[in-house]
Order: C-alpha cells, then structure tokens, then sequence
C-alpha cells in the first residue's frame, strides 16, 4: 500500500505529485508489465492543449493505458472526459500494431448506480472481458484507493 502524505484539503495536483513522488512503489502494485510514458502527457486536439495525468504502456496488453485523478465523487463528465482522452490517443499517439488504449479513472468515492448507468453505453462489454485477466482487479482497485483514503482519515491527513 502507498501512503501519501498528503494535507486535509489536498488538490488533484497535489494526489498527482504523491503518487509520482512514489512512482516506482505505485508501478510495483499494478503490476510488472507497466511502462511509465508520462505525466501531465500534452494532448492536442484541433487548437487546443489538454493534459492527461498519467500514460502508461502495459506490454502484455499492447496498449496505452490512461489514469485520470480525481479527488471527488464520481461525475459521469469524468467519463466524458476520460473517453475523450482515449479517443485522441487512438487516433494520434497509438502505434498501428498496439491494441485501443485503455483508461483507468480513480475517484475518492462513487454510487455504484451512477457508475453503472455512466457506463452501460460507452464500453463494449467484448473490450471489458478482454482486460479483465490482465488488468488490475476493479475491486483490488477500489479497495487500495478506499484503503488509502480511510488510513489518511484516521492519520488526520486527507
């Protein structure tokens, strides 16, 4: 488990410099087929810059893998955003022999029912199957990310 020291009203900025403080701690729990590309990666669609917090390549999936942070409750916008970011990695960074890029988005908290009904339309359920084996486990997933915030609650640091 990583701990971050992070202060009571801590930003997306600040999750994002703990957990790239921890880099090499974070890579070793999701697993050792991670590749770090970057963080704050530019993407540019049309004539405006975006950043994506973190890109990964996981080399037994041959593909881009996005991590957007989020230190609120699940929006489904998040999701907009999300597939937003995958679409123009798709279409700009990814190799022709690499597989479709593939987003992970961690929220402080989420309503299972939300989540459900922001999802049910944008992934095929086909694409979910097939990373579901290689992938870190949703539920390993959600339980670090609860664990994390829950140990820096009693610690009096979220």
């Amino acid at each position: 488990m990583i701990f971050l020291n992070l202060p009571q009203d801590h930003s997306e900025a600040d999750l994002h410099q703990g957990l790239l403080g921890k880099l090499r701690q974070f890579l070793s729990e999701l697993g050792r087929d991670f590749c770090f590309i970057g963080s704050k990666f530019p993407v540019q669609v049309g004539t405006q810059d975006f950043a994506l917090d973190l890109l990964f390549f996981h080399r037994g999936l041959n593909a881009l893998v996005a991590i957007e942070l989020k230190v609120e409750r699940f929006r489904p916008s998040h999701l907009g955003q999300l597939n937003f970011y995958l679409e123009a990695l798709d279409r700009d960074q990814k190799k022709a022999h690499e597989n479709p890029s593939i987003g992970v988005l961690l929220c402080a908290s989420k309503d299972d029912e939300v989540v459900e009904y922001a999802l049910s339309r944008s992934l095929s359920p086909a694409m979910i199957a097939e990373y579901q084996t290689q992938l870190p486990d949703k539920e390993i997933l959600q339980a670090k990310l609860h664990e994390f915030y829950l140990l820096n609650i009693a610690e009096g640091e979220v």
